[in-house]
């Protein structure tokens, strides 16, 4: 099993820290993202999004970071990551929602503005910062995880671009739940960090 990997993006990490926490064992692929790899053949044949993470199985290939996620749970990990009643299941969808719009759109993208120089809306991703920190913030002030009472592809989900939201000049000083959650996801066994985390 491949995953096709840029080492500094934050949906790939989500995937390479699902898979050491759940001991899924994956081929990590490095991608040469700055010239362009993934907009060619043979990887833009794999995913026409021309984005990665891409996870290839046998005859399986996905794109998607959450997608995979779910893959890689239903498939190869203990029921805890990915619960299997309807309530529980949805719990956890709810949050891979999160991770790709408000996290995605606020933290991860004010990170493409300052690391990368993406040409985004800083103050947009500022501005959906503000809004989904006190929402995550108050759920973490009720629960030690996002989805269930222990660990779940969510908190996998959610976790990178929260915990590199520094690196796009996001504070989380004034957020004390989210910076004892990320303390708690890098507490666990295999826990894998990446660079800025």
């Amino acid at each position: 099993m491949k995953l096709y990997d840029l080492v500094l993006s934050g949906n790939c990490y989500k995937v390479r820290l699902f898979a050491a926490l759940a001991h899924v064992p994956l081929e990590i692929v490095p991608v040469d993202f700055l010239a362009g790899e993934h907009k060619r053949s043979p990887l833009i044949d794999l995913n026409p999004w021309g984005e990665l993470p891409i996870l290839v199985d046998g005859e399986v290939v996905l794109r998607d970071s959450q997608a995979i996620l779910v893959y890689l749970a239903q498939k190869y990990a203990a029921p805890q990551w990915l619960p299997r009643d309807a309530a529980g299941l949805a719990a956890v969808v709810q949050w891979l929602s999160t991770a790709a719009n408000e996290v995605q759109n606020g933290p991860a993208s004010a990170r493409l503005v300052d690391k990368f120089g993406y040409a985004i809306d800083k103050a947009d991703t500022l501005r959906r910062s503000a809004r989904i920190l006190p929402l995550l913030e108050a759920h973490l002030s009720q629960h030690a995880w996002l989805a269930a009472a222990q660990p779940t592809i969510a908190d996998c989900a959610v976790f990178p671009y929260v915990a590199l939201a520094p690196e796009g000049g996001v504070d989380l000083e004034p957020w004390p739940q989210i910076r004892a959650w990320i303390q708690r996801v890098k507490a666990l066994p295999d826990f894998l960090p990446m660079p800025g985390v």
